[in-house]
Order: C-alpha cells, then structure tokens, then sequence
C-alpha cells in the first residue's frame, strides 16, 4: 500500500473509533496498561530540559497530564477526530497545543524537542524506520524518546489479521525485539526495558525469562531510548 494511502485509511479508521477510545483514555493512563507510563517519563525529562513530542497523541490524555506538571507539550495525531477530543483539554495558561500530522514527517526543526512520548503508535505507521528516523531529527544529542511497541498477543494486532487475505491494512508487524534493534541500528541507545505484562503472565516468573521472551508475553514493551 502507498503511503498516502495508507495515512488514509489509517485517519479513517482511528476517526472512527475516537468517541470509544477517549471513553476508555482516562482508566489507560490511570490504572491500566499505561499507568506506568508518565511517571517513567518524567524520570528521564524535567519541565526545564524543554519542550516535549506526544507523537500520537490520541484524545491528548497524557499531554494534557504533562502540561499539568509544567511541561510544555506538542501533541500530534493522524486523526482530526482525536484532535477535537485533544483540544477540549486545553486551558488558559496551559503550556499545551494540538495539530493533525503525519509523525513521520513534521512540520519542526531539528532538535525541537528534549523528549519524545509515543506509545502503539510506530505500529500503525507505515515505514517504522522513517517514523524513527523522524524521532532521532528531532531530538538533540542525549534526549530520551520513550516508545511503547505491542507484544504479540495484544489485542490491538489483530488489525494485521487481514493481510493474510492479502487486503489492506494500517499495521505493521514489527515486534518490540525488532523495534529494539531498529532503534540501536538508527542512532538511539536503550537505557531501560520495562515489559508491561498481561494479566495472565506472572511477574515474577516471566522476569526469569530471557528479554525477547518478555516482550512475547508482555501486552506492551517500554523502551526508554537516548539518542547517541
């Protein structure tokens, strides 16, 4: 599929399901599969550090918890629908702002930012290595980029199913071990792996396992990454 096309059917498709995601966005970020997510964040960047890229940011749920801290944050998505959801978070004073994009290629010079948050994003691109490239153009030397790829068996793979009716689809299968060594083959480092696993999978049993067998069993994979 071109890429045009693909950004296409991929705004399409998210357009449509915006209203159920930002449903389900709070209870995310909250107390579910992303509630890890900001604190990690905030570890590696500070307020001061500069600006940072919620690089699809969905209903701008966790910018908007950023902003609250004092950051200064981008947010930009594919679709306009999760953009309007985004927009109703903004405030007076608010250090926030929402745009429509390709965040593959963004309208930012080199070095905009000093931190990247993009989590199951990569996977709905079309060409994971530009969408890095991209990340590694807009940071400077020793900023952090934290990514969150989808394990295997998560539920939201299922959009690749159909490739194997040879039909059109908006996601591609790069696993987090794949995303991992794209990332240290492109100019970033791995500073920490941090698996979020599914409920079924224990802890402590899976932490005895070798780091791509986490990532299989995991529902994401946290990567904090620095570009070298």
């Amino acid at each position: 599929m071109a890429h045009s096309e693909w950004i296409t059917q991929a705004a399409d498709e998210w357009n449509k399901r915006a209203a159920s995601w930002h449903e389900e966005s709070a209870g995310r970020w909250e107390k579910g599969s992303r509630k890890r997510i900001l604190p990690l964040l905030t570890t590696y960047v500070k307020p001061e550090d500069g600006p940072l890229l919620d690089a699809g940011c969905g209903d701008g749920y966790a910018s908007w918890k950023l902003a609250l801290q004092g950051y200064t944050v981008e947010g930009v998505d594919l679709s306009t629908e999760m953009i309007e959801w985004a927009q109703k978070h903004m405030t007076d004073g608010a250090k926030l702002h929402f745009q429509q994009g390709d965040i593959s290629s963004l309208p930012f010079a080199d070095e905009t930012f000093a931190g990247i948050l993009s989590i199951n994003v990569v996977e709905f691109t079309p060409f994971p290595l530009k969408t890095l490239r991209e990340f590694h153009r807009l940071l400077p030397r020793n900023g952090h980029l934290l990514l969150g790829i989808l394990g295997p068996t998560a539920g939201p793979r299922a959009f690749s199913y159909r490739r194997l009716y040879d039909e059109s689809i908006i996601q591609n299968t790069m696993m987090p071990w794949e995303a991992k060594q794209l990332a240290e083959e492109n100019g970033f480092t791995t500073v920490e792996m941090i698996p979020v696993y599914k409920e079924a999978i224990s802890p402590e049993i899976a932490a005895s396992l070798p780091e791509d067998l986490q990532q299989a069993v995991s529902f994401m994979t946290l990567f904090v990454l620095k570009k070298a």
